[in-house]
C-alpha cells in the first residue's frame, strides 16, 4: 500500500503511540511511503528543529537516502485544494503524482476533504483500523 504520511504524524511518531505505529509499518514494509521534494525538505526542516538524538536523525536520514520503502516525485501537480492552509496541498499533490492509496494526517482542514480524486485522507486512528 502507497501511503503519503503528512509531516504532523511522521513528527508525532517520536512521540510514541499510534503515528510510531504507522513509521513502524514503513519501516517494516507493511506499506511504502510516497514522498515529493516538498515533503521531504519539511520532515528534514522540522526533524532538525526538534534536536532529536543525532543517531535517531542519521538513520532517518540515511533511510531516506537510500531509498528505503519509499517512492519519490520532484514532480507534483500544481494544484490549489486547501484554501485556507495552502501549504498542505502538497500532501495531495504527492499522492496524485506518485498514485498514493491514501494520505495519513492529523490535520483537520485535510481530513475534512475526506478523499481527493479517490485518494482517501485518513486519521492516524482510521488508517490503523483500516490495517488491523
Amino acid at each position: 500500500m502507497k501511503v503519503v504520511i503528512d509531516t504532523n504524524v511522521f513528527v508525532s511518531s517520536f512521540f510514541g503511540g499510534k503515528p510510531r505505529t504507522i513509521i513502524d509499518l514503513w519501516r517494516e514494509h507493511t506499506i511504502t511511503l510516497c514522498l515529493s521534494k516538498d515533503i521531504l525538505e519539511e520532515y528534514i526542516d522540522v526533524l532538525h528543529r526538534l534536536n532529536l538524538d543525532k543517531s535517531l536523525l542519521a538513520e532517518l536520514l540515511g533511510l531516506f537516502s537510500k531509498n528505503f520503502n519509499l517512492i519519490f516525485t520532484r514532480n507534483t501537480p500544481d494544484i490549489h485544494v486547501i484554501e485556507e492552509d495552502p501549504d498542505d496541498d502538497k500532501c495531495i499533490a504527492c499522492a496524485i503524482a506518485l498514485k498514493a492509496d491514501l494520505i495519513v494526517s492529523g490535520d483537520k482542514r485535510l481530513l475534512k476533504l475526506g478523499e481527493y480524486q479517490g485518494i482517501n485522507i485518513l486519521n492516524p486512528d482510521e488508517f490503523l483500523e483500516l490495517n488491523s
